[in-house]
C-alpha cells in the first residue's frame, strides 16, 4: 500500500530508493500502486506528470508482463496522459488496448500514428471510431487496405467526406457491402455515388439512391445510345412487361430486358426477380415510362404485401422527380460505364431542396388509385 505522502509522488526519493532495494515482486506492487496513485490524482501538475513519466519508465521495463498489462490498464484510466505515457499504456496493456482506445477522452497524433505503423488492423479500426482525428491520422488510415478500418470511417459521421476521402470510401463501397450500408444511413453523403453497389443495398437504401437523382442533372450516358436505337416504344414494353409479370414469366423477363437494355443476363435476372420493384423503376424509367403506366407494371412486379401502398406512392412520386436521362445514367454506372464522381460538379447538383411536406398518403395519392382501378378493369374483362 502506497502512504497517503506518496499520492503525489512526494517524495520522489522514496519510491527510487523502494526500486533500487527491491526485487521484481516490489517492483510489480510499485508499478501498481504508483499507476494508481496517478490515475486518482486527477489534473497533475506539469512537474507532476513528468516525474511520473520517468518513474514509469523505470517501472515499466523491470515489471513482470502481468503487472505491466495490470499498470497499464489502471494508468489508462488517468484524466490526462502525456505521449509518452499513452506509449507506456499502448505498448503494455495487452488484450485491453481496445477499451482504451475506445474510451481514451483524448490521444496525441504521434500514438496513433505509432499504432497504424504497426498494422493492428481491430486497433485502427477502432481509431478509426473516434472523433479526434486529424488529417494527418485520416490520410495515414485512408492509405490502409482493411475493409475493417474502411467500415469504421464510412460508419464515423465525425467525418465528412470530401476531395479524396469522398472519393476513396465511394471506390470502397464497390467492393464491400457493408461500407455501402454505412454510407446510405449517412444524411451528408451523396447516395448517388452508392449506385454501382445498388443491388448490394437494402431496400430502403436503394430507393435512397434512386431519390439523390431526383431533380439534377447528369453527364450523358452512355447506354443512352442503346436505349435511342430501340425501335421499342414505351407503350409497347410496358404492356409486354405487365404481361409477363402478371403471368410469373419472370425467366421471360430476364431474356427480354437483357436484350433491350444491353446488361449481363446475370444482372437482368436479379431486376426480374427484385420484388421491391426498385431497380426495375430504373429501367421503366430510363425507357420513358410515365407514372401511370410504370405503375401498372410495378403492381404485378412487386411483393403483396402491406408496405406496398407505400412503396407504390414513392414511386409515382420518383415518375415525376427523376429524368429518364438520369436512369439512365444510373443504369451506365451499373455497367461501370461512367465516373459517379462527376456528379460532385456543381452543375450536377440537385437543383431544389427535398420538400420537407408531409408526404401523401398512398390511400390517397391518384395515380396510383388510377394505375389499381386500371388493372382491375383488366381483370373484369378477363374474367367475363
Amino acid at each position: 500500500m502506497v502512504p497517503p505522502e506518496m499520492l503525489g509522488f512526494q517524495p520522489y526519493e522514496t519510491f527510487q530508493l523502494l526500486i533500487e532495494t527491491g526485487g521484481v515482486d516490489r517492483t510489480n506492487t510499485l508499478l501498481i500502486a504508483a499507476c494508481d496513485a496517478y490515475a486518482r490524482r486527477g489534473k497533475p501538475t506539469v512537474p507532476e506528470m513528468e516525474q511520473f513519466e520517468v518513474l514509469a519508465a523505470r517501472l515499466f521495463p523491470t515489471a513482470g508482463p502481468q503487472a505491466r498489462a495490470k499498470g497499464a490498464a489502471i494508468l489508462g484510466r488517468a484524466e490526462v496522459l502525456s505521449p509518452a505515457l499513452e506509449r507506456l499504456v499502448v505498448d503494455n496493456i495487452g488484450e485491453d488496448l481496445i477499451p482504451f482506445l475506445e474510451g481514451a477522452t483524448e490521444l496525441s497524433d504521434q500514438t496513433m500514428l505509432d499504432i497504424i505503423a504497426r498494422y493492428d488492423v481491430m486497433a485502427c479500426a477502432t481509431l478509426a471510431t473516434r472523433a479526434d482525428l486529424s488529417n494527418v491520422v485520416l490520410a495515414k488510415l485512408f492509405q490502409m487496405n482493411s475493409r475493417k478500418v474502411y467500415r469504421a470511417l464510412a460508419a464515423n459521421t465525425l467525418i465528412t467526406p470530401r476531395g479524396a476521402y469522398l472519393s476513396a470510401l465511394a471506390r470502397s463501397a464497390q467492393m464491400d457491402h457493408l461500407v455501402a450500408e454505412a454510407l446510405g444511413r449517412r444524411d451528408d453523403f451523396d447516395a448517388a455515388l452508392l449506385a454501382p453497389a445498388f443491388f448490394d443495398l437494402s431496400d430502403a437504401h436503394r430507393v435512397k439512391v434512386i431519390q439523390a437523382f431526383a431533380n439534377r442533372t447528369t453527364p450523358a450516358a452512355p447506354i443512352s445510345r442503346t436505349i435511342e436505337q430501340l425501335s421499342v416504344a414505351s407503350g409497347e414494353l410496358t404492356k409486354a412487361l405487365m404481361k409477363l409479370f402478371s403471368e410469373n414469366r419472370r425467366p421471360e423477363v430476364t431474356r427480354l430486358l437483357a436484350q433491350i437494355t444491353g446488361l449481363d443476363e446475370v444482372r437482368c435476372g436479379q431486376i426480374a426477380h427484385d420484388v421491391t420493384g426498385a431497380s426495375l423503376f430504373v429501367i421503366l424509367r430510363a425507357f420513358g415510362a410515365t407514372a401511370y403506366d410504370g405503375l401498372k407494371v410495378l403492381i404485378y412486379a412487386t411483393s403483396h404485401d402491406s408496405e406496398r401502398s407505400r412503396a407504390l406512392a414513392d414511386f409515382a412520386t420518383l415518375f415525376g422527380a427523376v429524368s429518364p436521362e438520369s436512369m439512365a445514367y444510373l443504369m451506365s454506372a451499373w455497367r461501370g460505364e461512367v465516373n459517379l464522381l462527376e456528379l460532385s460538379k456543381p452543375q450536377h447538383q440537385p437543383f431544389t431542396q427535398p420538400s420537407k411536406r408531409t408526404a401523401m398518403s398512398p390511400a390517397h395519392n391518384p395515380v396510383v388509385e388510377q394505375a389499381i382501378e386500371a388493372l382491375a378493369k383488366i381483370g373484369v374483362r378477363r374474367a367475363g
